[in-house]
């Protein structure tokens, strides 16, 4: 299988941009993940799958997520993250 898509979503993020990255993945390769730290960007990622939903959804493509945990390393510093795997229902 291939490698999974991994989009990185920060507080600054604009939803509007992160959406139509998520849109392009989807129809290309079928899901993504995205991995946000802190609750600002959970909340852009949150948005930006919301937004993508419509994008996709005249396609006929129907988009669920689902939300894990995940460990990252930043510059030698672990800390965790939000994912969520986004694909078609």
């Amino acid at each position: 299988m291939a490698e999974l898509e991994v989009l990185k979503v920060a507080a600054n993020s604009k939803p509007i941009a992160v959406a139509g990255a998520l849109a392009a993945i989807i129809r290309e390769k079928g899901k993504v993940e995205i991995q946000s730290i802190g609750a600002g960007a959970v909340n852009q990622a949150v948005k930006a799958i919301a937004i993508a939903r419509g994008y996709v959804a005249p396609s006929g493509i129907d988009l669920v997520c689902v939300p894990a945990f995940s460990d990252v390393s930043i510059d030698g510093e672990e800390r965790t993250a939000i994912k969520f795997v986004v694909k078609p229902k």
